[in-house]
């Protein structure tokens, strides 16, 4: 992660995002990742490039967009009830039931009726052994995995798979036959770039968002029959369109071919293969294609699904920020790094392919990234409890005040969320 010199000026450290690991130097060097990456673009057109001086207050707001964002004045609820640290026979196990689906398949992995509670959960994740209860969600298709130490997590197949590759993938493909960028504005050096957004929850959502920042024309498309959660489409939907395909409809599987096949940029964050059975991203020779997964491309988790909150727990990161239970990071900080590094990597393959008319595939993943931060000098044995953000690194527009962008030099994005699904499937 590390930024052309002069280029890119990084914050002293500040009680931002304070942690026992070194959260905030993971968040700067992400956010400078890209930054550095829009210079390397700017310097192959022809442009000077920008000196950024990052703000710590503002990446911290953008990383906590979560505790940021007010919804006609109120908070919003970052988890479900049902997501969270639970006392297994024999250890912790941490669970995510944000959406109604994973609710459900939670439920059905612990053989438990569609009417349970929380209390019932626990009640039966305590009858179980942190493993069984891991193994059982896997095969159902649920989210969950055994708080583990950091030893246990390195020394473990999905570990060694996930830290042996680069942080961000980025290999060669196709040749590509579409118009090249003229990056005419340096405020805006994705103008032109059309962007399919395949992304949930949150990492490619924040890519894609940083495009769109950049200027690229960003279409997020979403299937009607899962609703995305609303405040996360209220901050990650920022200056993108959003409209709804069902690929299992002939018409709406055919209208998105046809966006695949005249966008320069797209972006997938679904389960690794969820995606295959529709055959919608084979078939874009020179595309940049950016993918975003949980576990990284290879290993025996390779396959599962997975979000920030549960690569923390696996990964020795929630025990080590813990106590007497499991913590947390002071934000998704894996999510939101992610987002940012695959957007570098977007950016730079744009770049690379106008020297070389290339496409390129790049990947990143979130254990990859905790890989990362657990490898990052500056521990802290016993850090203050993190600042909170100010209210001048957010933004309001009517009921809905979300937090700047972490990138300086953009007081906010360029419009707000759309409402979910309100925009036609067509570029503009």
């Amino acid at each position: 992660m590390s930024a052309d010199p002069g280029s890119v000026r990084y914050p002293a450290p500040s009680g931002y995002l304070a942690a026992r690991l070194p959260v905030a130097a993971l968040a700067s060097g992400s956010v400078g990742a890209l930054a550095s990456a829009v210079n390397r673009l700017l310097v192959s057109r022809g442009h000077d490039p920008h000196t950024w001086l990052l703000d710590p207050e503002r990446v911290a707001a953008s990383f906590t967009a979560d505790r940021m964002m007010r919804i006609g004045g109120e908070p919003v609820d970052g988890f479900a009830p049902m997501s969270g640290f639970f006392a297994a026979a024999d250890g912790w196990v941490r669970t995510h039931a944000n959406y109604p689906h994973h609710r459900m398949r939670l439920l059905t992995a612990l053989d438990l009726p569609d009417d349970a509670d929380p209390g019932t959960l626990s009640t039966r994740i305590g009858e179980l052994t942190a493993s069984d209860v891991e193994d059982l969600c896997a095969e159902a298709g649920a989210v969950a995995a055994r708080v583990r130490t950091e030893p246990e997590w390195a020394a473990h197949p999905q570990a060694v798979a996930a830290a042996a590759g680069p942080l961000v993938s980025m290999t060669p493909t196709g040749e590509y036959a579409g118009p090249e960028l003229s990056a005419a504005d340096p405020a805006h050096p994705l103008a032109g770039l059309r962007v399919l957004d395949l992304t949930r929850v949150l990492a490619g959502p924040v890519a894609a968002r940083a495009l769109a920042l950049l200027g690229a024309q960003v279409l997020r498309v979403d299937p009607p029959q899962l609703h995305e959660i609303d405040w996360q489409h209220r901050d990650t939907g920022q200056g993108k369109r959003s409209t709804l395909l069902d690929l299992t409809v002939a018409d709406d599987l055919d209208t998105l071919r046809g966006l695949v096949a005249t966008a320069d940029v797209i972006v997938t964050g679904y389960r690794p293969g969820s995606l295959d059975r529709f055959d919608i991203t084979r078939d874009a020779p020179g595309r940049v294609r950016a993918t975003v997964g949980a576990w990284s491309g290879s290993g025996p988790w390779a396959g599962r699904r997975g979000f920030d909150s549960i690569v923390q727990a696996a990964s020795g990161i929630a025990l080590i920020e813990g106590g007497d239970r499991p913590g947390t990071l002071p934000a998704q900080a894996l999510d939101h790094a992610t987002g940012y590094l695959l957007a570098a990597g977007v950016v730079d393959a744009v770049t690379r392919r106008g020297h070389d008319g290339l496409g390129r595939d790049v990947s990143v993943s979130l254990a990859r990234t905790a890989h990362t931060l657990l490898a990052l000098p500056g521990r802290a044995a016993a850090p203050p409890e993190p600042l909170a953000p100010g209210p001048a690194t957010t933004v309001t527009h009517g009921a809905v005040t979300t937090a700047r962008p972490a990138l300086p030099g953009y007081a906010e994005y360029p419009f707000p969320a759309h409402d979910w699904g309100a925009d036609a499937p067509h570029w503009v």
